[in-house]
């Protein structure tokens, strides 16, 4: 089982609203902040994570590069530099791309309501990923990605399905 943090409570407006339990919030469905990180390579392809078996939930599911929640306290940016570094043992610059609140029944009678932060990068570089973390990253084309969603949809997260057709879309405006 995942250390217990704290994660933060948020309304609609993504206004503080007090301080949950992570575990607990998943619970009972409670809303609050998250960040999501993308990233792409020099040839466009996206990089996806698998995450660790033992995650309490989406465990084994790939996902996007990096996902997690800010503590108390922290910006949602820093936060996702802080979780690329603890995550994937790098460090470069994101861009905000946009936010977005969704609730989705997981696995083990867990929730996700979150208001979701995305950020988005450029790596052309090695990892280091932690173990407790991560069983894998590699990255995909567009045309691979979408075929393998439409043919297994069970292997992803469900946050990852619902939006990463829009960070691709703005990823191919050249929007960052």
């Amino acid at each position: 089982m995942e250390e217990e943090v704290q994660v933060v409570l948020v309304n609609e407006h993504d206004e503080p609203q007090g301080t949950a339990g992570k575990l607990e919030a998943h619970r009972r469905g409670l809303l609050h902040r998250a960040i999501s990180v993308f990233l792409f390579d020099n040839k466009g392809r996206m990089l996806l994570q698998r995450r660790a078996l033992d995650k309490y939930h989406g465990g084994g599911l790939w996902s996007n590069a990096c996902c997690s929640h800010p503590l108390p306290g922290e910006a949602p940016d820093a936060a996702a530099a802080r979780r690329l570094q603890e995550e994937l043992g790098i460090s470069l610059p994101l861009r905000h791309l946009f936010s977005f609140t969704y609730r989705a029944e997981v696995e083990n009678g867990l929730e996700e309501h979150e208001y979701d932060h995305v950020f988005a990068g450029t790596w052309e570089g090695n990892f280091a990923p932690d173990p407790k973390e991560v069983a894998g990253v590699r990255y995909v084309s567009a045309e691979e990605l979408e075929a393998e969603i439409r043919e297994h949809p069970e292997r992803f997260t469900q946050w990852f399905r619902m939006i990463y057709e829009k960070v691709n879309r703005i990823r191919e405006e050249k929007r960052f």
